[in-house]
């Protein structure tokens, strides 16, 4: 391959931040599964729907950023010169346009909820930089996944993706407000980290007595994973935010896979520990941050 296409290809790659695509992918997953599944010939249009989404609202967040990036992280593809931001801004819109078109494919319910997930996104890039509670905005961006997926499994948007997606935006709140810390220099708090709790409970909550086996042993697995990557956290010594971010950006898979746990035939928990194991490679390869 051509070196400069090879370079290029590496840029766009890294803008849309497609090593976390397996968390979206799996955000969707337990969101069809949890309305009733079925309608399987509307995953694909889903997938590429809310894919289409998430890489449009990375690139608009790095357009956004492009000045703050010039004066905190120089290495992005913008200020490093590696991308014109004129163009970042239009393969954004380009995506974001294009993702509403395909949700709106599966319905009007759907392409209504993908306008109330655009506008989540389009705030949370212009506000997150000077706004504190911007977490909060960033984990109504993956709850209103959840929500868009539901509406594509066989009994439609019911309670438990309204329920789980809450459970996963709380944690996506305590996972940003880690994150934030890339960006802004300073210790990371303690306190949004009992946030990232959060689907625990919800599975003590909702699971009955005779599902609660499955769930205890993957709330086992996800909690010895948050343990993991939290551990450099409470050590001397520098923390390397990033890494620690993308090991919680990892995590949601299995958060997803919580959320189905009380009944997930082992094929789909299959796909959750290949998405989880793809998203450990493509970090390797593509910052998730």
């Amino acid at each position: 391959m051509n070196r400069n296409l090879a370079r290029r290809l590496r840029t766009l790659l890294i803008l849309g931040r497609v090593s976390n695509l397996p968390t979206v992918w799996s955000n969707c997953l337990a969101g069809w599964w949890l309305s009733g599944g079925g309608n399987r010939g509307k995953l694909p249009l889903l997938l590429a729907g809310v894919s289409a989404l998430y890489i449009g609202g990375m690139y608009l967040n790095d357009a956004f950023d492009a000045e703050v990036d010039r004066q905190r992280r120089a290495g992005r593809p913008i200020p490093a010169g590696l991308i014109p931001a004129a163009e970042v801004w239009r393969f954004g819109w380009g995506w974001l346009a294009l993702g509403t078109l395909l949700l709106f494919g599966l319905g009007k319910s759907a392409g209504g909820l993908a306008l109330v997930l655009v506008g989540c996104i389009l705030v949370y890039n212009w506000a997150h930089k000077f706004i504190t509670a911007s977490p909060w905005l960033m984990g109504a961006c993956r709850f209103w996944v959840y929500v868009i997926a539901g509406t594509t499994g066989a009994d439609g948007l019911a309670g438990g993706p309204v329920w789980c997606g809450l459970a996963l935006a709380l944690y996506i709140v305590g996972l940003s407000c880690v994150a934030r810390r890339e960006s802004f220099r300073g210790p990371i708090p303690y306190w949004p980290l009992l946030l990232l709790a959060a689907p625990f409970l919800l599975a003590l909550l909702m699971d009955p007595a005779e599902y609660r086996g499955p769930a205890l042993w993957l709330a086992l697995v996800l909690g010895l994973w948050i343990s993991r990557c939290l551990q450099p956290v409470f050590m001397p010594g520098a923390v390397n935010v990033g890494r620690v971010v993308s090991g919680l950006l990892a995590g949601i898979v299995f958060v997803d896979w919580l959320a189905v746990a009380p009944e997930c035939p082992r094929a789909l928990s299959v796909v959750f520990l290949c998405l989880f194991g793809a998203t450990q490679v493509l970090q390797r390869f593509i910052p998730a941050t």
